[in-house]
């Protein structure tokens, strides 16, 4: 009994601290909005979107990246009902960039190096649609590059399973809570941070060194 107890807590402790799904605010934040009017903005989803914010905002030109909601019907969706999987949302990102110094296919490449494409439902270790892989194109140009790329992908033999990204037109996006904006600058050494986060941000930029801020390396 007391071996089952103790095996309950260790999976209750591993769920914790390599999940994206915390419970409990971690640290409330004020943000500080600045004027986006001038960036163009490009829409991805990709698993958690604490590390895709840091990981998009890390990127020469890139601005700006805000956490929120997107690719449901759910109207003002919450962080908790997100996480139920019901409202049909996807954790998703905005990214603001400067279209003079990065363009949209260069995007196209992060989003997808960012993450394992093929992973259908969710990035490892968070699993579920509200984790689903999504590329929200806003037009017909952002469209045929988006399958353009992901047919260059299924040819290239990288990958031994397809591309499973969705690619689906841009409606909605939500702002999520402030507590969840800058959420690794906030809170670096929370346990999904450390563990999952920074270790998958690393690897990308490792693997992509010309594209990332000196003052943003992990």
């Amino acid at each position: 009994m007391r071996f089952l107890q103790t095996l309950l807590l260790c999976a209750a402790m591993f769920f914790t601290f390599s999940s994206c799904a915390q419970k409990t605010k971690v640290s409330q934040i004020n943000s500080v909005k600045i004027d986006l009017s001038k960036y163009s903005v490009a829409t991805f989803a990709a698993g958690c979107f604490w590390h895709e914010e840091a990981l998009f905002e890390s990127v020469k030109g890139v601005q700006e990246a805000i956490s929120g909601y997107a690719g449901g019907s759910t109207k003002n969706p919450s962080y908790e009902g997100i996480e139920t999987g019901n409202t049909g949302h996807a954790e998703t990102v905005n990214v603001y960039y400067d279209s003079s110094v990065i363009n949209y296919p260069t995007l196209l490449k992060v989003f997808f190096a960012g993450q394992d494409p093929t992973s259908a439902n969710g990035q490892a270790p968070d699993f579920g649609s509200q984790y689903r892989s999504i590329l929200f194109y806003r037009n017909s140009t952002e469209k045929q590059l988006a399958e353009n790329y992901i047919k260059h992908l299924n040819a290239s033999g990288k990958y031994k399973k397809p591309i499973a990204v969705q690619s689906v037109p841009f409606v909605k996006f939500w702002e999520a809570e402030d507590y969840h904006q800058d959420f690794i600058q906030h809170n670096p050494n929370q346990g999904y941070v450390q563990n999952v986060s920074i270790p998958e941000i690393k690897k990308f930029q490792k693997e992509y060194p010309q594209l990332i801020k000196k003052d943003h390396i992990f």
